[in-house]
């Protein structure tokens, strides 16, 4: 199907004014496209091969409206860094429909009711940088919104400086958040707060529709889906900068590129974003504050469902976490079956790779073609000694398992990528845009798709960071 006979459906401007509020895109200044994701398209039903380049770019830049589509910005609150405001919106993001599932909805498109003096736009930088995450998170297999294309243009944004503006046109399943019920409930509005939670039934939870206590079992689910989600996080050291409510998605996927990381040299208690000044949402806080915002949620819900029966329903978060966790690190080490005693081997792990400076992403690669061989990982710590030791009791724990070496490699090659987006490659990519140079965000995309595959050409993107470039701190603006 070409892009121009694509119909969107607009369901959510069926319910209360309240909810929404219609606006038109802005254009940008002489926009051009930088980059258009093939795999995306495919999931709105489109066909690669009959892209219209130039109405992909009108539809980015607010020119173009498809059949069905009627844009509009989404009204919510939330918790920012802990502290209620009362209400925020899609300052500068607009919706322009659904399609095969898929809400469509433009980033940087300009301002809208909800804006609170901003300007609407997102940069070129933080554009590129959700742009290229979301598909790398994908490809990862941790649930997350995804990217269709992005624009550059000549409109001149103001954050710390005078950047380029941009606009990526994201897809989700959902785009409900815990600040939407936030909203609803602080503002007294019940009636609206059930309407919200059915249509987030119908949208996100058929399954439970009709069962007994579909809000208690839909918010179970939520519950259980942000549990493991940040299990998955953890196990590839990501940090996401900014766990506002505003930024929790209901339907439990990674939404909201903005400060993010993945960790280069291993740090528990890493801070991504410059403006979290308390680590609130450092790498290791990230599971307390899913828990936290988890609370806000069921405190938004309690007109609907009793406290009591939400709690108990929250207090399986740990039971969630825990248990995903363990199995994501067994199939990290390529261990077969559980043992009682792998919480203390992990624990292990993780305080060698921190004391050790250890780059977490090439020293599970490399462990991934662990032989008995060690120099390959000794090679990549600072603190030799310990890494010997608990290499000692992994290879006592391998000699539980029932797989072959072989076996085991293969599963740990697929389980453990090779390359994933650091903050410094895709500031290559931001760099050669900012000239007009998309080809390495072309590239990047690729790569970011097939994580696990060699990509000679891109080799050094697999080694440990270069020294001036780890663990970079990044803004809150975009």
């Amino acid at each position: 199907m070409k892009l121009s006979d694509l119909t969107l459906n607009t369901p959510y401007l069926s319910l209360n004014p309240i909810f929404y509020d219609k606006v038109a895109p802005s254009p940008l200044k002489n926009p051009r496209l930088a980059s258009f994701n093939p795999k995306a398209a495919e999931l709105l039903g489109l066909d690669p091969a009959l892209l219209e380049t130039d109405k992909l770019e009108k539809l980015l830049n607010g020119t173009l409206l498809l059949n069905g589509s009627s844009p509009y910005a989404m009204c919510y609150s939330g918790h920012q860094f802990g502290y209620y405001v009362p209400r925020l919106g899609d300052g500068r993001a607009i919706n322009l429909g659904s399609a095969n599932g898929w809400n469509l909805q433009l980033k940087g498109s300009g301002q809208t009711l909800y804006s609170r003096q901003g300007d609407g736009r997102a940069v070129l930088r933080s554009s590129i940088r959700e742009y290229l995450m979301s598909e790398a998170m994908n490809a990862l297999g941790i649930p997350t919104s995804r990217a269709l294309a992005i624009i550059s243009s000549d409109e001149n944004v103001a954050r710390e400086k005078w950047e380029r503006g941009a606009v990526v046109l994201r897809l989700s399943r959902s785009w409900i958040l815990f600040g939407s019920f936030e909203y609803f409930f602080h503002t007294n509005r019940y009636k609206e707060l059930e309407t919200l939670a059915d249509f987030l039934l119908q949208e996100s939870f058929p399954e439970l529709i009709g069962a007994e206590e579909p809000y208690l079992k839909m918010y179970g689910l939520i519950v259980k889906r942000t549990a493991e989600l940040m299990a998955q996080w953890q196990s590839v050291g990501f940090n996401h900068g900014v766990m506002n409510t505003d930024n929790m998605s209901a339907v439990g996927i990674t939404i909201d590129y903005g400060p993010f990381a993945f960790m280069d040299t291993f740090e528990s208690g890493y801070i991504c974003n410059h403006t979290d000044t308390q680590g609130r949402y450092s790498y290791d806080n990230q599971p307390r504050i899913g828990y936290w915002n988890l609370e806000r949620l069921a405190h938004a819900l309690s007109p609907l469902v009793t406290s009591d029966k939400l709690k108990n329903e929250l207090e399986k978060y740990g039971e969630y976490f825990t248990a995903r966790l363990m199995e994501l690190l067994r199939a990290k080490l390529g261990l077969d079956t559980p043992d009682e005693n792998d919480g203390n081997l992990f624990r292990a792990l993780f305080s060698l790779m921190e004391n050790g400076r250890i780059d977490m992403t090439p020293f599970f690669r490399t462990l991934s073609r662990y032989d008995g061989t060690r120099e390959p990982l000794l090679a990549q710590t600072l603190a030799p000694n310990q890494l010997n030791e608990w290499l000692d009791r992994y290879d006592d724990r391998l000699s539980l398992n029932a797989s072959s070496e072989a076996q085991r490699h293969v599963k740990m090659l697929r389980t453990n990528p090779k390359y994933v987006l650091k903050n410094y490659i895709l500031q290559e990519a931001i760099d050669k845009a900012q000239n007009d140079d998309f080809t390495l965000i072309n590239d990047l995309l690729h790569l970011a798709q097939n994580p696990y595959d060699e990509h000679e050409a891109f080799e050094r993107y697999s080694q440990s960071t270069p020294h001036q470039f780890k663990n970079l701190k990044l803004s809150c603006s975009s």
